[in-house]
């Protein structure tokens, strides 16, 4: 008479594996939206502001030169 053994762990291994390389694909394409949204609301200010005339943009104390530094301000340090 024949047995056979199994080995379980392996596999257990293997989809614990499987399972992390799927939810780290998830997590960075989740980054990757958040930080494409991030942008792309700052170009919709951006494209706001250029849209303003000269006089309006002055009223904010701002040049057409200022405007990205203008909108991404928060992210700079100077």
């Amino acid at each position: 008479m024949a047995t056979q053994t199994t080995n379980l762990t392996q596999a257990t291994d293997t989809r614990a594996r499987l399972m992390a390389r799927v939810d780290a694909f998830f997590a960075t394409l989740g980054q990757g939206m958040n930080a494409y949204m991030h942008r792309k609301s700052r170009m919709d200010e951006i494209e706001a502001l250029h849209a303003k005339s000269d006089a309006e943009l002055a009223e904010i104390g701002i040049t057409r030169d200022d405007i990205p530094r203008y909108v991404f301000r928060d992210t700079f340090y100077i």
